[in-house]
């Protein structure tokens, strides 16, 4: 029971790091949504939608936008992979 209450504050303090991400993806068209996390990696797995998805910038969006906003929120995320 322990581990699920862990991954479900775990899960809100993701959400909540996105959301403040949220509005700049919009503002382009696009989205992002929670996937999955693994603790015991420090793997978050997200997916880029609307204009995100198919953008040829979205690798930058999602390094230097996404992911460095992320980290510094959530330390424990220690790598984000869009699928």
């Amino acid at each position: 029971m322990h581990s699920v209450l862990r991954e479900k504050n775990m899960k809100e303090k993701i959400e909540k790091a996105l959301d403040q991400i949220r509005p700049m993806l919009q503002a382009d068209g696009g989205d992002v949504r929670f996937i999955s996390f693994d603790e015991k990696t420090g793997k978050l797995k997200i997916e880029l939608m609307g204009a995100c998805s198919h953008c040829p910038m979205s690798h930058i969006t999602l390094t230097q936008g996404i992911e460095e906003a992320i980290k510094k929120e959530v330390p424990e995320v220690k790598e984000i992979e869009a699928v």
